[in-house]
């Protein structure tokens, strides 16, 4: 009985053309993250539960996907919870691993287990998929990559003014004009203290973190139930939904949190990058979004997201300064920050803005016709010194009709086709078609081998 293919939700196959755009746009971030001396590393898919749990929320906890434990999984079940029905008991007996959730919890948990095989400051970049049981919609798949680049080991705020630099690099790089947007969870942790709710701050951190899903109206009512005055929830209206300058944000809060030591810190941090990123020239606007709150647990100073301008998208990159994460395995006194881009809705947005180039998808610069097996035989030869030259080409496998091969040569974007037959061979002159344009030149052998590797090394020096 045959069975009908299918993918679970929230996942896709990648086609040639996407895999290519894949490969642009990490060529692309690779090239920015070793620029700046980070170096590449990688963690299992899986980790044990107990290494992932409790360090992004409660939401988090809910989407992390477990994995059955091997054999007879049930046996060693908990019993009382698997006649009460009680999963989350029972997940904790018939479970241990799990798939990464992000980058960043594990990276925290190979910094602490190879902390003797490394140097401090410490600079990593990972590039990875993660996975998690979210609702697929459009840009949020349950299976995507994360581009991660961290330091460990540094406190210095100077890593705050190169992650924004990188962020503007990379996406300038693409062609994708962004807001790149900074907050300090400092300044939330003294707005929380300075409305009484400091002891509900992680409350306070994943309810503002909703704000452009269910709006102002619904996050005020659940101020209000949180215990926050209807006074202060208008102060919080006026600081997170009115717009403002970034200065004009700065003095409104350095007034609200004058009397609140680590609100004043976390201002004090954020004018820092403020203040010095202009010196560095980026080229994509800087702003700074009272608002922003990055909804997991691990973050304690500034925070990053990063929006496509003209795109309904969400965010395409984010990140922040972690004080305590590798602490959570053993390591305390360790400040880590890091940036992540997401490759999917990147990859998205280059596309919705038409921003690939025409040569990143073009797979193949040459095809050699097939007109038989001594053709081919030539034409073999011909590709091979082709490729040696680093230029992509390929030969026609099957004796097809001309019309047949033609017809792949324009499906799959092909540039040239070379027309080899016994004259050519007899002669050493081959016709060359721009599948383009439809010209038609003739070329001896050291004239093609010539052409295409100038025009190889003129493709490499662009792109």
């Amino acid at each position: 009985m045959s069975v009908k293919p299918s993918l679970p939700k929230g996942t896709r196959d990648m086609l040639p053309k996407s895999m290519l755009e894949r490969e642009f746009i990490i060529d692309s971030i690779k090239k920015v993250f070793k620029k700046y001396s980070f170096s590449p590393i990688e963690t299992p898919a899986m980790e044990n539960i107990s290494t992932l749990s409790g360090k992004y929320g409660d939401e988090g906890d809910r989407l992390i996907f477990k994995i059955l434990n091997s054999g007879d999984f049930l046996s060693k079940a908990d019993k009382n919870a698997l006649e009460s029905l009680d999963s989350k008991s029972l997940t904790s007996s018939i479970s241990e691993k799990a798939l990464r959730y992000d980058l960043t919890v594990p990276f925290a948990r190979f910094v602490v287990q190879n902390q003797n095989e490394i140097n401090f400051p410490f600079k990593r970049y990972q590039i990875q998929p993660v996975w998690r049981a979210d609702r697929p919609q459009k840009g949020r798949f349950r299976e995507f990559f994360q581009c991660d680049a961290d330091v460990i080991g540094s406190n210095s705020l100077l890593l705050e003014l190169e992650f924004v630099k990188i962020y503007d690099e990379v996406f300038s790089s693409l062609g994708l004009d962004v807001d790149i947007r900074i907050n300090n969870r400092k300044i939330l942790a003294g707005l929380a203290s300075v409305f009484g709710v400091e002891n509900k701050w992680t409350d306070f951190t994943i309810t503002l973190d909703k704000l452009d899903k269910v709006g102002w109206g619904k996050l005020s009512v659940e101020f209000l139930e949180m215990g926050i005055t209807q006074a202060n929830v208008d102060k919080l209206e006026k600081i997170f939904i009115e717009k403002r300058t970034n200065a004009e944000t700065f003095e409104l809060l350095k007034n609200i949190l004058e009397t609140n030591q680590e609100g004043s810190k976390g201002l004090e941090e954020l004018k820092f990058v403020l203040d010095n990123i202009q010196t560095l020239n980026i080229q994509n606007d800087l702003s700074f979004d009272p608002s922003l709150a990055r909804g997991l647990n691990y973050y304690t100073g500034a925070i990053f997201e990063v929006v496509a301008n003209g795109v309904e998208l969400g965010s395409i990159g984010g990140g922040g300064r972690y004080d305590e994460l590798t602490a959570i395995f053993g390591l305390k006194g360790i400040s880590g920050i890091g940036v992540s881009f997401g490759l999917d809705r990147i990859q998205i947005a280059l596309g919705e803005k038409n921003l690939y180039p025409k040569t990143n998808i073009q797979s193949t610069e040459i095809m050699f016709l097939n007109f038989g097996e001594e053709e081919a035989l030539f034409g073999l030869k011909l590709a091979t010194e082709l490729r040696d030259l680093g230029v992509k080409t390929e030969v026609y496998p099957d004796k097809a009709k001309i019309k047949k091969q033609m017809d792949f040569a324009n499906k799959n974007n092909v540039k040239y086709v070379v027309l080899l037959g016994k004259d050519e061979m007899e002669s050493g002159e081959y016709t060359i078609k721009n599948m383009e344009s439809g010209d038609q030149f003739k070329l001896s052998r050291i004239e093609l081998l010539e052409k295409f590797n100038l025009q190889n090394k003129r493709t490499d020096g662009k792109h």
